[in-house]
């Protein structure tokens, strides 16, 4: 998609866990993941509806390296529902690192969607947890507001705002990623393999100076 990109009452931005954690100084820093954050901000005032989401993990978390004696943050361990990644503990409830960033400035967003806040699931979508049977509500939310085309922005690409963009398009939406307003963190080629998906799917990425 290189064309402009025209903003209708049906859209609606999906700002994706832009927390301190999630940036470099925080706990699981995603590289340059501070860099997005005037971009979302700019953004954001071409959109008359932006959803934030919020990872927000109790203490003990499954997917917390911390929780399985023996293992280290980016290990790989099965559980009940499958693979799981294992990462250092952040976005704590109620901890500093949980909290959004502080020059993130979206005062019109219209709903905060926690997320990961089930002790024994990991959730990297905003649409569904990381069983993929557990939903969030998101889907309904939108629908129930004629909602049609879903707009990706955040931290980080290649984790939430990945399997966020395709349960989007699973859940009957448009989808559209606007890659210079998000940062990966790339893991053992995490990064490839978004973009491979991206492209196998027909998921237009798009760059935010084609918002308008």
């Amino acid at each position: 998609m290189n064309s402009r990109c025209a903003i209708g009452a049906k859209d609606v931005l999906l700002a994706v866990d832009i927390q301190n954690d999630f940036c470099p100084s925080g706990a699981l820093g995603v590289p340059r993941g501070d860099a997005i954050v005037p971009v979302v901000n700019r953004l954001a005032q071409s959109f008359g509806h932006v959803v934030l989401t919020q990872d927000w993990h109790p203490k003990g978390h499954l997917s917390f390296a911390s929780s399985h004696p023996g293992t280290k943050p980016f290990d790989v361990i099965e559980v009940s529902y499958g693979r799981q990644e294992l990462w250092p503990d952040h976005c704590i409830q109620g901890s500093f690192g949980a909290e959004f960033r502080a020059d993130l400035a979206i005062p019109r967003a219209e709903l905060i969607l926690r997320k990961g806040f089930h002790r024994a699931i990991d959730s990297y979508s905003a649409f569904r947890e990381n069983d993929r049977t557990t939903r969030t509500g998101l889907a309904a939310y939108l629908r129930e507001r004629g909602f049609e085309r879903v707009f990706l922005a955040g931290l980080a690409f290649d984790f939430c705002v990945r399997f966020s963009a395709e349960d989007a398009q699973d859940d009957g939406f448009s989808t559209v990623v606007i890659e210079d307003a998000c940062a990966a963190i790339d893991i053992a080629g995490s990064l490839a393999a978004t973009r491979a998906t991206f492209q196998e799917r027909n998921i237009a990425c798009i760059a935010a100076d084609a918002i308008g």
